[in-house]
């Protein structure tokens, strides 16, 4: 514009912001500069939905008859779903479209994140050194929390929407809190950047907990020194200039890899892996389906196996009546089993309602609706009908292997309510609520040592066995098993939690004693407070937090991700 002389200063550029009573502003804009011939920028033009319409055809009436050097510009931010768009179609076939993707790898974010400031701003504050020593770190740091995305929920249990103003804004609260102290305020610092400007995103308390950590290891007073290291192999720099930094990141920034982000190179592979299975499954619906009724409801033969044979092996429901006759007492094991059975017959009683009505539909005796093609679609593909998830567990797998879990789930339930015998290691992921299990466990023994129960804890010791040599339950408590470890494994012989081997996604952890304790005689000491969740999707499937001895700092493994999965 300067260029050509239009600029806001001599009127020839209109700059309108659009929100609230601002589509008149720009009406007006428009039609004045339709006739004079200047330009009209028109910035987050998604946040006036309901005008668009009215902007298409302001801008196709303006197409013929108005004055040649007249240019319209527009900003948007994209949608989050397909569903989301709402820029009417005749805006978007008129235009040149630009669009500016975010960048990708910890190399194109860091050098983007120093991009949105200048030597002037290296210059600007009076205790120079330390300003640009947390500066630099906050660009990778906010590197880092943009890119950590990549990694699903490994990386973030949500995503959150970070965007460059969390960093400017941060490095001004840096200045003004730099300049009103005489020594650095470092832990005020961390609180304002990590609870605040960009804690305020987060609305998971383990990412918050995340958000912290990188500050702690990232922000502190030995970086004056040049000790802290933002990587492995990749030092805060000492005092430079403004290009020095940009030619600091080329030359010394390691290459892309989990390591920057603390991340166990495992993680990659995850992710990786979950992307192609989404690519195949996508390939896989895409593909017609062969109907041997010749355009009838399109059911193949496949799926008429699947189903007789899913209805073959689905176990009668529990007789709830008979189980409440034979519990003598009801002892907080034995209301579990009990809600346990209940909901489990729930789901069998849907998934045997829904199959018999799909059943009758494919011999013709029943009209085929919508509900039933979903199910049989879904037998198609080999995944889990949304009509039974909405009654089951969370979980991940596909069809067969979900179907094999269930039956697993349903022989564990049947064993523990022949006699209510506490088995001697319980299958903690066979639960619809494993929490409710966890707190059985401490009300059993409040009431055998008459402790307060909101005075307790859960003691977390992992046992050097397999379920397979446990023979008996322990004296209170209980022995659980199937729990694996994502993003670090658990070394037996030492007894603490060790770096993955590369490859092994979720080593398999071994038997876990658990009881409950006073909380004043919780050890807290070298432990890492390790989440619990029912699946890969971690986020709401949370489940307790299980205290993990470790000889390494927590933090290590608070950046890797480490958590535990009941799948």
């Amino acid at each position: 514009g300067t260029k050509l002389n239009f600029t806001i200063d001599n009127g020839r550029i209109h700059n309108v912001s659009l929100g609230q009573g601002q589509e008149v502003v720009a009406e007006q804009a428009l039609e004045v500069a339709a006739v004079q011939g200047h330009w009209v920028i028109l910035q987050n033009i998604h946040l006036v939905a309901r005008w668009l319409g009215t902007l298409e055809k302001t801008l196709e009436q303006h197409s013929l008859d108005s004055h040649d050097d007249y240019r319209v510009f527009m900003s948007a931010e994209p949608a989050p779903t397909p569903e989301a768009h709402i820029i009417p179609q005749g805006l978007l076939e008129n235009a040149i479209k630009i669009t500016n993707e975010p960048p990708t790898g910890m190399y194109a974010n860091l050098h983007k994140a120093l991009d949105l400031f200048t030597q002037d701003t290296l210059e600007m504050c009076s205790k120079e050194i330390e300003f640009k020593c947390v500066l630099f770190a906050l660009c990778y740091f906010h590197a880092v929390v943009a890119e950590r995305r990549k990694f699903g929920t490994q990386g973030w249990n949500r995503s959150y929407p970070f965007n460059n103003g969390d960093l400017t804004i941060s490095i001004n609260v840096l200045y003004n809190y730099l300049e009103a102290n005489p020594k650095v305020p470092w832990d005020d610092l961390r609180y304002l950047f990590g609870e605040i400007m960009y804690g305020g995103h987060i609305t998971d308390d383990w990412d918050r907990r995340l958000c912290r950590t990188y500050l702690s290891e990232y922000i502190r007073e030995e970086m004056l020194k040049g000790e802290v290291f933002l990587a492995p192999g990749f030092l805060v720099p000492p005092s430079l200039d403004y290009k020095g930094y940009h030619e600091y990141i080329d030359e010394n920034l390691p290459p892309e890899s989990p390591y920057l982000y603390g991340l166990h190179p495992n993680a990659e592979i995850g992710f990786l892996t979950v992307t192609s299975d989404r690519l195949f499954r996508t390939v896989l619906e895409l593909q017609p389906k062969e109907s041997d009724a010749g355009g009838g409801a399109g059911v193949s033969r496949e799926e008429k196996a699947i189903l007789d044979e899913i209805i073959e092996r689905l176990p009668e429901p529990f007789n709830m009546a008979e189980m409440m006759a034979k519990a003598a007492e009801k002892t907080p094991y034995v209301v579990v089993a009990y809600q346990e059975c209940e909901r489990m017959n729930i789901l069998t009683q849907e998934m045997r309602r829904s199959l018999k009505e799909l059943d009758l539909g494919l011999k013709g005796e029943l009209t085929i609706t919508s509900d039933m093609e979903d199910l049989a679609n879904a037998l198609f593909y080999d995944s889990v009908p949304e009509s039974w998830t909405r009654y089951a567990y969370p979980s991940l797998l596909s069809l067969g292997a979900w179907y094999a879990d269930l039956l697993l789930r349903i022989r564990e339930l049947e064993v523990w309510t022949t006699d209510f015998v506490l088995p001697a290691t319980v299958w903690l992921a066979g639960f619809f609520n494993p929490q409710s299990f966890l707190t059985a466990i401490m009300q059993s023994m409040a009431r055998k040592n008459e402790w307060p129960l909101d005075k307790m804890c859960l003691s977390v010791e992992v046992t050097k066995k397999n379920r397979e040599e446990i023979t008996a339950p322990p004296r209170e408590g209980s022995y659980v098993h199937g729990l694996f470890m994502e993003g670090a494994r658990w070394d037996i012989q030492s007894g603490v939690i060790t770096d993955a081997r590369l490859k092994e996604l979720t080593p398999m952890m071994p038997v876990i004693f658990i009881r409950a304790i006073p909380v004043d005689r919780m050890d807290t000491k070298n432990v890492y407070e390790c989440p619990v969740y029912k699946t890969r999707m971690r986020g709401p499937t949370y489940v307790w937090t299980f205290n993990l001895k470790t000889k390494e700092k927590a933090a290590k493994w608070i950046l890797a991700g480490v958590a535990l999965l009941l799948q």
